[in-house]
C-alpha cells in the first residue's frame, strides 16, 4: 500500500475496532473455524506463535490454550484501534504471555525463529502476498508451521447466492470500498488469497487445504522444511 491508503486503511479498521471485535467474537461458527486453524499449527506447551494482523484478539484464546503459560503468543498489527481492543483483552485474562506489537504485517521480524505464524483474513489486503508469506517463511524455525484461515469467492456449482453476499461484504468492509477502484475488489481478493497460497505451499511440505462455509472459507498450512 502507498502511505496514503495505509492511513485510510488505519483510520477505517480503527474507527470500526468495537463493532468488529464483536463480531469476531460472537459470529457463530467462527470461533470453531479459528480453532481448527490454530490446532493445524501443531503447537506445543512453551511454543512461540505470532499472529500476523491479529486484529482486536480473538484468536488468543485459542493460541494460549496450545502453547500454555510458558509459551508465547505475539499478536502485530498496524491500526492502534484493533490493538487497543487487543490490550484490553489481554489486561481482563490477566495473560503475561501475551505480548502486542504494533507494525506492518508485510515488515515485521522476529528477534528469534519462532514457532509457527498465523494469518486470519489478512492476506487479501496485502498488496503483494507472495512476497510477504515467504517474509514470514523465512523466520519460521525448520519444522514449524504456517496457517492462513481466508474468505474468498466459492467455486461450488450452488455458489451464485452465497457469492453475491460475500461480494456485498467485501465492499462494505473494504476501506474505501475496494482494494482496488479499478477492477472487482473480491476479484482482487481472490488473487492475493491464491497468490499467497501458492507461496505457501512452495515453502512447505505437507500442505493442507479444507474448505468450510460453502465452499466461502479456507484454511490454508503446511511444515516448513
Amino acid at each position: 500500500m502507498s502511505r496514503s491508503e495505509t492511513s485510510a486503511a488505519q483510520r477505517f479498521y480503527g474507527r470500526w475496532a468495537r463493532l468488529y471485535d464483536l463480531l469476531a467474537s460472537t459470529t457463530p461458527g467462527l470461533s470453531s473455524l479459528r480453532e481448527r486453524a490454530v490446532s493445524e499449527l501443531a503447537l506445543s506447551p512453551g511454543d512461540t506463535v505470532v499472529e500476523m494482523g491479529c486484529g482486536t484478539g480473538a484468536n488468543f484464546p485459542h493460541l494460549r490454550n496450545h502453547v500454555g503459560s510458558k509459551g508465547e503468543v505475539v499478536g502485530v498489527d498496524f491500526t492502534r484501534g484493533m490493538l487497543e481492543q487487543a490490550r484490553d483483552r489481554v489486561a481482563r485474562e490477566g495473560w503475561e504471555n501475551v505480548h502486542l506489537v504494533h507494525a506492518d504485517a508485510t515488515a515485521f521480524e522476529p528477534r528469534e525463529e519462532v514457532d509457527a505464524v498465523l494469518a486470519t483474513f489478512l492476506v487479501g489486503m496485502l498488496d503483494d502476498p507472495y512476497a510477504t508469506v515467504g517474509h514470514w517463511a523465512d523466520w519460521i524455525r525448520p519444522g514449524g508451521h504456517l496457517a492462513l484461515l481466508d474468505a474468498g469467492q466459492s467455486t461450488h456449482p450452488y455458489s451464485w447466492p452465497v457469492n453475491q453476499a460475500f461480494r456485498g461484504l467485501v465492499v462494505a468492509s473494504t476501506p474505501g470500498g475496494g482494494l482496488d477502484f479499478e477492477r472487482p475488489p473480491w476479484s482482487v481478493l481472490d488473487e492475493r488469497v491464491s497468490e499467497a497460497r501458492r507461496a505457501l505451499s512452495e515453502r512447505a511440505v505437507e500442505v493442507w487445504d479444507s474448505e468450510h462455509v460453502m465452499g466461502v472459507v479456507r484454511i490454508t498450512g503446511g511444515r516448513l522444511v
